[in-house]
């Protein structure tokens, strides 16, 4: 007898709402979307799995991909005043063939 793996429906909850804190429209994220590439602004502590359960979840459509990018704070300097940058990480998500999400309405 073989076990079979059933994908059951993730139930929406506040812990998927808060791996993902807002999508990155830049013009090189508008760029990659052509490529059915989505990015978004996610916190330090969202992992791949994570983020991938949270974009299938909300959005409903089929993930391929997770890549992240985590940028280190810059030291700034503001009327003689060392600053120091909040640290990022971005989500760039690969959707499947035909799947899209549009950034207007989140649909």
């Amino acid at each position: 007898m073989t076990k079979t793996a059933v994908k059951k429906d993730v139930k929406v909850t506040e812990r998927l709402y808060k791996a993902i804190s807002a999508p990155l429209v830049t013009e090189k994220a508008t760029m990659a979307a052509e490529q059915n590439k989505v990015s978004f602004i996610v916190p330090l502590t969202s992992t791949k799995p994570l983020i991938k359960e949270a974009i299938e979840a909300l959005f409903k459509v089929k993930v391929l991909n997770v890549n992240t990018v985590l940028t280190k704070g810059k030291v700034k300097v503001f009327k003689g005043r060392k600053g120091l940058r909040n640290d990022t990480k971005k989500a760039i998500v690969t959707l499947a063939e035909g799947e899209t999400i549009d950034m207007a309405t989140g649909v």
